[in-house]
């Protein structure tokens, strides 16, 4: 029954959130776009479709079915603590958070693992759905990982659920592309990554690039030293993506998201938003 719930939840708040962010940026956007955006939304959405019905079809079970058998069995570190209810989900939600964060890092920092995360990099705006387009060999290999840490951990299904609607719903506002007071902007980076903490991750300058990991809470970065303020070039004039990939036919079709990690790209240069040097 968790697992159908998860299912229920997870979509409401999803489409919900998407349907926010989108009026959103409609009202009071950050930025002007720089692409078609009928076709690019078209092809990352499409992305999202494709990685949600492989997931389930060659993932036998889910972070909340990993939750539930570990509580079963007593395995995981929090398993080994009578832990207040809400004592477990703040520290299983703080823990995977962090997980997902050195996750992230890892993601930048391997080259074949920066091979597939670069297709999410590889947007050429940033908008809500940014966040929401990511290879599906990622995805995959993301699952496994989650799960494999759901396991040790031993959260509960519920904290699994929760976290898993804040990471979601908090990727696709850091990514969306919204105007926000500076001063409001300063109070919520506080406790929540904002779109304008995050779009400097996307920038095209390799040093911002590898700055701004986190997803859904800041202190991460700021206690790792990866967080930068603000992009060299500002907002509204910094260029989004990567410089070896600026046609929209290549970054922003889903055939050709598909296929770019498999692709040979040209030299970097100096100013290059990838981890490792490679091509």
């Amino acid at each position: 029954m968790p697992e159908q719930i998860e299912v229920v939840v997870r979509l409401s708040f999803f489409g919900g959130v998407l349907l926010l962010m989108t009026v959103w940026e409609l009202i009071a956007p950050r930025r002007s776009l720089t692409v078609r955006k009928a076709p690019r939304w078209a092809s990352n959405l499409g992305l999202v479709v494709l990685n949600m019905a492989l997931s389930r079809i060659l993932i036998p079970i889910t972070a909340v079915g990993a939750a539930l058998i570990s509580e079963k069995q007593g395995w995981g570190l929090l398993h080994q603590v009578a832990w207040p209810p809400w004592g477990e989900l703040t520290l299983a939600v703080l823990i995977l958070d962090l997980a997902i964060y050195w996750q992230h890092v890892l993601f930048h920092a391997v080259p074949v693992l920066w091979r597939l995360h670069f297709v999410h990099h590889a947007d050429l705006d940033f908008d809500v759905t940014t966040g929401l387009r990511f290879h599906t060999l990622e995805i995959l290999i993301s699952a496994a990982i989650k799960i494999f840490i759901v396991a040790m951990l031993g959260p509960s299904a519920k904290a699994v659920i929760v976290f898993e609607v804040l990471l979601n719903a908090t990727a696709m506002f850091n990514h969306s592309n919204v105007r926000i007071a500076v001063g409001l902007d300063r109070f919520l980076r506080g406790f929540v990554v904002t779109p304008d903490m995050h779009r400097v991750h996307h920038s095209v300058d390799r040093a911002e690039t590898n700055s701004n990991f986190g997803f859904n809470l800041p202190w991460w970065d700021i206690l790792f030293r990866t967080y930068r303020s603000q992009p060299a070039d500002g907002h509204e004039e910094m260029t989004i993506g990567l410089p070896q990939i600026r046609s929209e036919e290549q970054a922003d079709r889903l055939t050709s998201m598909l296929m770019l990690p498999f692709q040979s790209l040209p030299e970097n240069g100096r100013r290059s938003g990838i981890g490792p040097d490679e091509n």
